[in-house]
């Protein structure tokens, strides 16, 4: 078992296996394996060591050999694919054949594709496997559509978990005498208490801002969310002839609105992702940052700042769901030789070991539920929070999240954001413009 200052410096290389970019592959396919797999992010093969606490973080060397070992005979390879572009990468290496197991996040373009394998039929002949293993929701959250399924299937399962959530700066809600936030807070406690929290701290002398979401990246996944809290949804359908958005409800004209009063609230800088350096810091000066990812965890318990800033639940509706399910699922590729070996290895990768080589040594969030019981899980407690968040997000996943109307809704919402056009004008143009991408898909 690895100590809290291992997991650390895993947790510093955690989220770097969400966004960091990358140019190209860490290996390439290799012929004489029997078995490759496509990962995506940071990870390594050779051993790492953290450039901030110094801790090292073994490489997946160590899942080759013990893969290899419960499987005498194969030969395994794991190819590192960066996030950049991940998708385009995905689509060539399957039409190649490079793989037999993909790390696949956008899977429901692929599955619709037909690109890859249904896996309800291993799942229905494998005894010594049971869905049960995985944490609530996670499963349900990564059903996708074929191109003949009537009802969403099992195309893909759970390999890394994410959970988005709100956190707040303990510390300066005391000084500004305001009541810690709800553990499941509405919209509009937030807006009250970022209000009361913006302007000169009363104890410091500061300038504090009342909330954070950054103008960049993740804007229209805050949106959907602020939406969820009023109580509307994205729209319907999971395939897309079937996909009808809700971009100019009434309820993402209310979340827009509320976005745009809260940006009285940020650093102006906000809008270029900028404005925020001092957050989750001793020096902090922002009270709530909303839409935050479990990369935090990293920053604040490398600082012993984990009793500054608690996290609660991101935005729910009257069903207590809200917030866009993530994570990465495994998928097989429609073209793999080897999809009996492909589904072994899925399997191993729900095995403790597994995970906890994920956890442990590269800070990946456990998808598994045995994972609440290990020592390194429970004594960080702001992972409770963060598996929480993974049960009751959105599921299924949003099915544009990885697609055009995403940065479409994105454009349109920076735009309300800072003045260039109207809520109305900006829901509206997102929504035409989405559906007729959609349409003439």
């Amino acid at each position: 078992m690895k100590r809290l200052s291992t997991l650390v410096a895993a947790c510093s290389l955690v989220m770097l296996t969400s966004c960091a970019p990358q140019t190209e592959t860490e290996n390439a396919p290799s012929e004489n394996a029997d078995l490759t797999v496509a990962m995506i992010g940071d990870f390594k093969m050779q051993d790492t060591t953290d450039p901030i606490t110094g801790q090292k973080a073994t490489g997946f060397h160590a899942a080759k050999a013990e893969f290899e070992r419960l499987h005498p005979g194969v030969t395994i390879e794991f190819i590192m694919m960066p996030w950049s572009n991940y998708v385009a990468n995905t689509q060539a290496m399957i039409a190649g054949s490079q793989a037999d197991v993909y790390q696949m996040p956008g899977v429901n373009d692929f599955a619709a594709q037909g690109l890859v394998e249904p896996l309800e039929p291993f799942i229905e002949e494998d005894d010594d496997f049971d869905l049960g293993v995985y944490n609530d929701n996670l499963v349900e959250g990564w059903k996708v559509f074929g191109p003949d399924d009537d009802t969403p299937q099992i195309y893909s399962l759970p390999v890394l978990g994410d959970g988005r959530f709100i956190q707040y700066d303990k510390l300066l809600f005391e000084q500004w005498g305001v009541e810690p936030l709800s553990d499941y807070p509405t919209v509009e406690e937030v807006i009250d208490k970022a209000k009361q929290m913006t302007g000169e701290n009363p104890v410091t002398g500061e300038q504090n801002y009342g909330i954070y979401f950054p103008g960049t990246n993740d804007t229209a996944l805050t949106l959907a969310n602020l939406m969820e809290g009023f109580g509307g949804e994205w729209g319907t359908g999971q395939r897309w002839e079937d996909i009808e958005l809700h971009f100019d409800s009434p309820e993402m004209k209310q979340a827009l609105e509320a976005m745009v009063e809260l940006a009285d609230y940020m650093p102006k800088s906000f809008i270029n992702g900028q404005g925020n350096e001092r957050w989750l810091t001793p020096s902090n000066n922002i009270a709530i940052g909303i839409n935050q990812g479990n990369g935090n965890l990293k920053t604040i318990y490398a600082q012993s700042l984990q009793d500054r800033f608690p996290i609660v639940q991101n935005f729910k509706n009257e069903n207590g769901v809200g917030g866009m399910f993530s994570g990465s699922p495994l998928a097989i590729g429609k073209t793999s030789k080897n999809k009996d070996l492909a589904w072994e290895f899925i399997k191993f990768s729900a095995s403790e070991y597994f995970q906890r080589f994920l956890w442990e040594e590269w800070g990946s969030t456990p998808v598994i539920k045995q994972a609440t019981e290990w020592e390194s899980i429970q004594e960080m407690e702001l992972m409770e929070p963060v598996i929480e968040a993974m049960s009751n997000a959105v599921t299924p996943r949003y099915p544009w999240a990885s697609s055009q109307p995403r940065y479409i809704l994105q454009a349109k919402t920076e735009g309300a954001l800072t003045g260039t056009m109207s809520v109305e004008q900006a829901l509206e143009e997102a929504q035409r413009e989405s559906m007729e991408w959609i349409g003439g898909r």
